[in-house]
């Protein structure tokens, strides 16, 4: 009975990071759906894609501590190929007609298609990690973002295929927040048991000290490559929920504005650990929705109030700002949820 007790009690310590994480989203999920309005569960769902998107940054860029400004890239490849096998039959024939017949000429099943979809993302992160994944530092940023500008101007200019600039119209929308749940714990799940692997333990090592890892029989490249992988798994992922979600795709979508504004969840939360990924989105969702619904104005007293537009773009840039000054490392501080007292018992141990 004691060891079972005590097996019962060393999972439930090797899981509370992510029970701590997904429980509260569940309860955000059942409430919102219950007692909130239109506008909110719509928040709520574009907060659960964005955990799916952010998480996936994570991955890379948190165990790495690489930036990546190149991973809309990925949900862009993702949710324009999902486009191309769901969308409406009488559609592609006109706006699309440079599609291969097999795509051009028929729509596929939506499961399928979103497989293949993600799959193609991750062998497009796998293909471009091969190349600048041989690049550190700041060379392995700023190759990124090459990647990005490569993508968009292909994407932008490719009207057969993409119709260019314009939107594609006509996706089915089946995202609803108890798939964009699943989803968003999925992805947390993933990250989670990722961070504790060999695999994670070993680029989190190149990223504290690159010289020390390396000398300890440890592959920066591979270990690297396989993070940039994995990340573009689950970018690509968020990339189809997004497509679905909306029933639109546009090639603007996965720029600049959004690459940064990832990037400020990321940052804000605390890109060194899984917590602070999920945290930093939730409170820059929470931050954008208020923001923008005082922009569109309320009504106090019988008179019309509204903040000027831009408003939250400012918000945003001053608190993480504020963010890098006075808490550097992030709202969680590089830290996961853990059980109450398990630092100090952790630490109780190490120092005896």
């Amino acid at each position: 009975m004691k060891s079972g007790t005590m097996s019962f009690a060393t999972i439930g310590r090797f899981w509370f990071p992510v029970l701590a994480l997904v429980i509260p989203l569940a309860i955000i999920v059942v409430v919102t759906g219950q007692f909130g309005g239109l506008s909110i569960q719509r928040t709520v769902i574009e907060m659960l894609i964005s955990i799916v998107i952010v998480v996936g940054l994570y991955v890379f860029v948190g165990n790495s501590g690489i930036i990546s400004f190149g991973h809309a890239t990925f949900m862009a490849i993702a949710a324009y190929a999902s486009a191309w096998q769901t969308c409406c039959e009488m559609l592609k024939p006109i706006t699309m007609s440079g599609l291969p017949p097999f795509l051009r000429d028929q729509s596929i099943p939506l499961l399928p298609s979103a497989v293949v979809s993600v799959l193609l993302a991750g062998g497009a992160a796998f293909l471009t990690g091969l190349v600048i994944i041989r690049l550190t530092g700041l060379a392995a940023s700023i190759s990124t973002l090459a990647v990005l500008f490569i993508l968009n101007v292909v994407y932008s200019n490719w009207d057969s295929v993409t119709m260019g600039s314009a939107s594609i119209v006509g996706l089915p929308t089946y995202v609803t927040a108890w798939l964009a749940l699943g989803c968003a714990v999925f992805a947390i799940v993933v990250a989670y048991l990722y961070q504790v692997s060999a695999f994670g333990l070993a680029i989190r090592a190149t990223r504290e000290d690159e010289v020390a890892a390396a000398a300890s029989g440890i592959s920066l490249y591979w270990s690297r490559l396989i993070a940039f992988t994995l990340s573009g798994f689950m970018v690509g992922l968020g990339g189809v929920l997004q497509a679905h979600y909306l029933g639109t795709v546009s090639i603007n979508s996965f720029f600049l504005s959004f690459t940064f504004l990832a990037l400020a969840m990321l940052i804000v939360g605390g890109m060194g650990s899984l917590g602070g990924a999920v945290v930093g989105v939730v409170v820059i969702t929470a931050m954008v929705d208020i923001f923008r619904r005082l922009e569109g104005g309320i009504s106090i007293g019988g008179e019309q109030w509204s903040l000027p537009a831009g408003t939250q773009e400012l918000i945003i840039a001053a608190f993480m700002l504020l963010i890098l000054v006075f808490r550097k490392d992030g709202i969680m501080a590089g830290r996961e949820m853990t059980l109450p007292g398990q630092e100090q018992r952790e630490k109780g141990l190490i120092n005896g």
